[in-house]
């Protein structure tokens, strides 16, 4: 049995676009839909199946490789006050 290795090496040039995903498609495996995915990874809308993300065809970029991902240091941001028809239904 081949061992995976534990992380993925990070690629040479660090600032380098990620490659554009391939839409790839497949039968579900539960229900026979047709459906489609990114890079070999399936999620079937019909049945709820859903196929390891270890299939895929390419390895999944890390958080740092994230274009969106926003910078370090950045806190969350505080939720908004309800507003006033968030609040639960009263009266008849």
């Amino acid at each position: 049995m081949t061992r995976r290795p534990t992380r993925a090496e990070p690629p040479a040039d660090a600032t380098a676009p990620l490659p554009a995903p391939e839409l790839t498609e497949a039968e579900c495996r539960r229900c026979g839909t047709y459906i489609a995915g990114l890079d070999g990874r399936y999620a079937c809308g019909v049945c709820g199946w859903v196929n390891d993300h270890s299939e895929g065809h390419r390895r999944l970029p890390r958080a740092d490789e994230d274009p969106d991902r926003p910078p370090r240091g950045r806190k969350r941001p505080r939720p908004l006050p309800p507003g006033p028809g968030d609040g639960p239904q009263t009266g008849a």
